[in-house]
């Protein structure tokens, strides 16, 4: 009984010693000698010794734990306090400079970006009782502290009221201040207290570089302020409106992560500033695929003083209802086929012809657009770039093809009949 006691106190010591030798807790050799080494003498010699019940033997294992269990409760106190490391937890690493940047300029731009909510009347079919249900949803930002907000005209088209929620959570009724369709821009107001109103600061688009670093702030599928970053991957792309199919130049390419939800959100440079409005991303599916689009702010903020000013943007137009360019490239030319051309309008005042059919129904081509002020007319989309370039009030000089013959035609540009 004794061996089997002795061989189970030696297990006890082998653990034991292997405990105090760590680093972690080092035992005072004079304790450890005291209280550990001299315990076995004492076993031994109460083992050897007859007459004893086994209940004996049990309590002087039980003093011999609780004398061990103090050594080392002890020792903690004598030790040094750069062994007492191991019961900090650490703290986490710090921050590179590079993200220290990207946090504080997310903290600084996001009180300025707001949730914009698409709401849509509707009338329940058996009480016939009219509601309201979100239509869709969208992001924008803060232009001044008068209460105007900027965002996607796609983002607020077809709805019946719109609400706007600031970074604090609270929510204001907005009223559409104007909008144009063209190039996809639309300003809001809200009548929110200055002190929750924080403009965004306005940069400039003119002198960006492919490859400088991008951040784009928004709500993605309804996820309030969410960041993603990336770079400038392209510039000078063009696009085509959603509302009229009028092209949109030199909008910026990115592939920052653009979701929906993400439209009429700030597009940031490193320094905070904003660059570009997220408008559209390219993709198959909807979602992001690296390839996302933001018109860039100095096309912006011309779009925005006009309609703050005057609720309106007020673009020239030549009065036609031209073909679909692939229409034209199956005669074998290169313009734009004017199909009607109304008498009161540009073109129809100045003689243009439309297409139209004779008595026996064959179909009469109208005038064909080659060239605008010089500038080469190959399809639609050069037709309204270069009428971008014109103002309202403007004399332009419209080349045609008529016929065999090519014949210039001076035009006054006037403004969208619903502008005037």
């Amino acid at each position: 009984m004794a061996a089997s006691s002795h061989s189970a106190s030696s297990v006890f010591f082998s653990t034991t010693q292997k405990f105090s030798c760590s680093d972690r807790f080092p035992l005072p050799k004079s304790l450890l000698c005291r209280k550990i080494v001299s315990a076995p003498r004492c076993y031994s010699n109460y083992a050897s010794s007859n007459g004893q019940s086994n209940s004996g033997k049990k309590l002087l294992d039980s003093i011999f734990v609780a004398c061990t269990s103090v050594a080392l409760s002890f020792s903690l106190f004598l030790t040094d306090v750069d062994s007492a490391k191991a019961f900090v937890v650490t703290s986490p690493r710090k921050l590179q400079t590079d993200e220290l940047a990207t946090v504080r300029l997310f903290q600084e731009n996001t009180p300025s970006v707001v949730y914009i909510t698409n709401l849509a009347s509707r009338q329940d079919m058996f009480t016939l009782d009219v509601f309201e249900v979100p239509q869709g949803s969208g992001s924008g930002f803060v232009w001044d502290r008068d209460g105007h907000i900027v965002t996607n005209y796609h983002v607020i088209r077809g709805a019946s009221d719109l609400r706007v929620t600031l970074a604090d959570q609270t929510t204001y009724d907005a009223k559409v201040v104007g909008f144009d369709q063209d190039k996809d821009v639309a300003v809001l107001h809200v009548d929110a207290p200055k002190d929750k109103l924080r403009p965004i600061p306005i940069g400039v688009s003119a002198d960006l570089l492919v490859g400088q670093k991008v951040f784009a702030i928004g709500n993605p599928f309804g996820l309030d302020h969410t960041l993603t970053t990336g770079v400038i991957s392209g510039l000078r792309r063009e696009i085509n409106s959603a509302a009229t199919g009028r092209p949109i130049q030199d909008v910026i390419q990115t592939d920052a992560a653009i979701n929906p939800g993400n439209s009429g959100g700030p597009l940031l440079d490193s320094s905070g500033s904003l660059i570009g409005i997220n408008t559209a991303i390219y993709s198959p599916s909807g979602a992001s695929s690296g390839v996302g689009f933001s018109i860039p702010v100095d096309t912006v903020s011309g779009i925005v003083d006009q309609l703050v000013k005057f609720g309106k943007v007020t673009r020239p137009i030549l009065g036609i209802k031209f073909a679909p360019d692939q229409s034209v490239e199956q005669l074998g030319v290169s313009g734009v086929l004017v199909l009607d051309a109304p008498p009161n309008g540009p073109a129809g005042k100045a003689g243009l012809l439309p297409t139209k059919r004779d008595s026996y129904g064959r179909l009469i081509l109208g005038d064909i657009i080659t060239s605008i002020n010089g500038k080469k007319v190959s399809n639609g989309t050069d037709l309204y770039r270069i009428l971008d370039e014109c103002k309202v009030g403007e004399k332009v000089i419209v080349e045609v093809l008529r016929g065999d013959q090519k014949e210039k035609i001076p035009v006054l540009l006037e403004p969208k009949p619903e502008e005037t």
